[in-house]
């Protein structure tokens, strides 16, 4: 490896990766790591995993479960604690220098797991103790492990021939490659973008509040006598909603929808082509007829087939639904503007109208009662109240100044884990909400727990000068969202590293089951308090919110269905010449008949979840896994209180098992039987009105 440039910007003084941190809990010295320290880091850590891969394949005795498969699973620490901490941070507080060091690194990790996937000798020990594995004496947990790890190795290649193999190994490398310059080109063409307003007129309909966010944007930028809006959500969203200026909407609403695309100088459309391309190859070569069989092949799913299925289900009562509302959105429109007609860019706009109609509700009336210090102590109550955790401040080194970091103790005041919280947009940050691990859950040799360090990392409504942090109502249920997350990393308690993960499509179940909880009225009466008159959310909200759960459904589900779809359409594609993004995203959604008024969550040009996040024929994971959280939150009702500490308790013990078991085998443990997706239909209003009539007299 020549990695000379990245040596002679190496800062002076030892590396913080070369030797045991001394920091509270063990969390990352970010105060002593700089980005020149990463690429030594890497390098000396895929050199130990090397020599640790070395021995067990040099083993001069028979292979056996503890000199082969434990001893695979152990390797690689130190590679995973600077992969850790460099994935996260890459994420959270990217710089030009990261960002170097990431177009560098990628491809030689890409590389060097290759080698360690593709290494014949090892894979022949693996193989050994695997076809031995019924007459070792092996527990359940020994058992899963030895077939986990001989599947990856079946997954990543292992038994194809020298030339496939070979050519394995470069698509694999392009596709890091990719990745990484995909993930870029979102990053920047969203800081490329502001919509500047220089006169009052153009502020017509914005609150004071979004005034004060923008003019601060402004003044981030050194504009005068202006107002900046982005395409962060936090001020997108609110404008979309709330400005009457319709010319402004529309190019705001375009410029987001248009992002990376064409005339962009940021244009992913090629690398979307190439992705197809690859993937599909790739596919082909591991004997699946597609990548979305590939995929599919590991998770609950199983199928392609099974994931259209429940995509279809849910698709036509959703556009359905979709429509009903555009229609009524139009009718108003129509009232005050007679020659219009309905556009994506008024849909926000007319929504909130009619969420005011018919629920006497609106944004403004509810953001008072969700200040982000409020919210946080909620969630905390909650957490505890459910689990007996507690979270307690703590002083350790963070990466940026705006993050706050927890100690969390378990029921009986043990340590249980470190928590970072980092909630606000800047220019460094990817787009999103999301939680991650700088450190996951293990254990040493001597069998202690190795706590986890977690991050939760947001994109809220910031404070402003006269105001702390309000959030809206879908923030509030987004952090209480990436809580679940957090909560499933804390309580991980897996004897083996490599049975850490749970499937793709199981790992959205502890996140939204939290949202269950956000907008339950002893819940919302525990947290929404006013933050300037410090007044208990009032009856007559909270019966407003409740009612108003099923309002916007339609659009909600239709454009998460819609990019699940396009996702699983690009990923089942077995030949890809000639493909072109925009025309294929187009004709898919033509073909099944979505509304002008909508588009897919996500288009093909920004779709980070499916191009660099690891969701690739995945996006569905959020419905799938909504069967399942819907269905286990009414284990809750079912007990006769929400907060049931012992049905919390089983819940807990599903968490806590990792990848131990297939996703269905936990969730059967804690349920008793297979799930039910009518309660989520229900929760969605997507249930015909007798069915859902009967399943409410059946509760």
């Amino acid at each position: 490896m020549t990695l000379t440039a990245c040596r002679e910007s190496r800062p002076a003084g030892e590396n913080p990766f070369f030797a045991e941190w001394d920091t509270p809990f063990g969390v990352p010295p970010f105060d002593r790591i700089a980005p020149g320290h990463y690429m030594p880091a890497f390098e000396r850590a895929m050199s130990l995993h090397r020599e640790e891969i070395e021995a067990i394949e040099s083993c001069g005795d028979e292979p056996t479960f503890e000199n082969v498969i434990v001893a695979f699973d152990r390797s690689g620490e130190m590679l995973d604690r600077v992969g850790s901490v460099f994935g996260m941070i890459c994420a959270a507080d990217l710089n030009d220098e990261l960002q170097a060091v990431q177009e560098q690194v990628m491809p030689l990790l890409t590389a060097h797991y290759d080698r360690i996937l593709l290494d014949e000798k090892l894979f022949a020990r693996i193989k050994s103790v695997y076809d031995a594995r019924r007459t070792l004496g092996l527990d359940a947990e020994q058992l899963r492990l030895t077939e986990k790890i001989y599947d990856d190795f079946v997954r990543a290649g292992a038994l194809l021939d020298t030339q496939s193999k070979e050519r394995l190994s470069a698509i694999n490398s392009e596709l890091t490659s990719l990745e990484v310059s995909f993930g870029n080109n979102v990053l920047a063409a969203n800081n490329a973008f502001a919509l500047t307003l220089t006169d009052e007129e153009e502020l017509a309909g914005m609150s004071a509040s979004m005034r004060t966010i923008a003019r601060e944007k402004a003044d981030e930028r050194g504009l005068e006598k202006s107002w900046v809006v982005t395409l962060d959500q936090p001020s997108r969203v609110p404008f979309l909603t709330y400005s009457t200026r319709r010319d402004l909407r529309e190019q705001l609403y375009k410029a987001y929808v248009d992002r990376c695309g064409e005339g962009c100088a940021n244009d992913n459309r090629a690398l979307v082509a190439d992705f197809a391309r690859l993937r599909s190859e790739k596919a082909r070569l591991l004997g699946y007829p597609d990548f979305a069989s590939y995929v599919t092949a590991a998770q609950m799913a199983g199928t392609p087939q099974a994931v259209y299925a429940l995509l279809d289900e849910v698709w036509k009562p959703a556009l359905e639904r979709a429509r009903t509302e555009a229609d009524q959105m139009e009718r108003i429109m129509r009232a005050e503007h007679p020659q219009d007609t309905l556009e994506a860019w008024d849909w926000w706009y007319y929504a909130e109208k009619l969420r005011k109609r018919d629920y006497d509700l609106d944004d403004a009336m509810l953001r008072p009662y969700f200040a982000l210090e409020n919210v946080r102590d909620g969630i905390f109550f909650l957490s505890n109240r459910l689990y007996g955790v507690t979270f307690r401040p703590v002083a350790v080194p963070v990466y940026h100044k705006d993050c706050s970091a927890y100690e969390v103790l378990d029921v009986d005041g043990s340590h249980l884990g470190v928590l970072y919280l980092d909630f606000f947009p800047r220019a460094s940050k990817s787009g999103g909400a999301w939680c991650g691990s700088y450190r996951g859950q293990s254990y040493d040799d001597e069998g202690n727990r190795i706590a986890p360090v977690v991050s939760i990392v947001c994109n809220f409504t910031p404070p402003t000068r006269t105001t702390p942090s309000l959030l809206t109502l879908d923030e509030t249920q987004t952090f209480f969202h990436e809580f679940g997350h957090a909560l499933h990393s804390l309580f991980a308690d897996v004897k083996y590293r490599s049975l850490a993960n749970v499937e793709g499509d199981f790992v959205e179940l502890p996140s939204q089951i939290m949202e269950n909880w956000a907008t339950e009225p002893e819940m919302l009466r525990q947290y929404a308090v006013h933050y300037n008159t410090g007044e208990v959310i009032p009856d007559r909200l909270v019966e407003r919110i409740r009612k108003s759960g099923e309002f916007n459904q339609g659009f909600a589900t239709t454009e998460m269905i819609a990019a699940a779809l396009i996702d699983m359409d690009v990923h089942s594609l077995a030949a890809c010449e000639d493909f072109e993004a925009d025309e294929f995203e187009a004709e898919a959604m033509r073909r099944r008949g979505l509304i002008r008024q909508i588009a897919p969550r996500y288009r093909y040009p920004y779709f980070q979840h499916i191009f660099n996040g690891g969701y690739s024929a995945g996006y569905y994971f959020y419905i799938w896994a909504e069967v399942l959280d819907k269905d286990a939150f009414e284990a809750f009702r079912e007990s006769g209180d929400i907060f049931d500490r012992r049905t919390a308790e089983r819940f807990r013990r599903l968490l806590s098992r990792g990848g131990s078991a297939d996703g269905m085998t936990l969730y059967r443990d804690f349920r008793g039987a297979d799930p039910d997706k009518r309660a989520m239909l229900s929760a969605r209003g997507l249930l015909p009105k007798k069915q859902a009539q009967a399943s409410d007299t059946n509760e």
